[in-house]
């Protein structure tokens, strides 16, 4: 009886929200008109030169979207290691990257203008 009315409710959900896509007029602005995030045209030459902001924000993304993913099974880990382990570990991987943020920023590798 419930997984018969889960079931319902999403194929329910799922047309309510396709029937609005459909029906909405669409609008588009400038803002949905334009090119891609990082500024270059997609239809323009493939060899123009790209800002090195938009890779160091790319690469800054990725350095701390692979910290959550490191420190993220630390919660599980406190049930099968010792505490002491667990958090040694985890403390050494957040110095290790508080440091090299700290050495970036010192030799001014965050600096948007030159």
């Amino acid at each position: 009886m419930s997984l018969t009315l889960l079931i319902s409710t999403a194929m329910a959900t799922a047309t309510l929200l396709y029937v609005i896509n459909t029906l909405m007029p669409t609008k588009p602005d400038i803002n949905k008109l334009s090119p891609y995030e990082c500024g270059f045209d997609p239809l323009g030459n493939a060899r123009s030169p790209i800002s090195i902001q938009f890779f160091l924000t790319a690469i800054l993304f990725i350095l701390f979207d692979l910290k959550i993913i490191l420190l993220l099974p630390i919660s599980w880990s406190v049930n099968t290691n010792p505490t002491t382990t667990t958090t040694t570990t985890a403390l050494a991987l957040l110095a290790i990257l508080t440091l090299g943020l700290a050495y970036e920023w010192l030799q001014g590798g965050l600096k948007w203008t030159e």
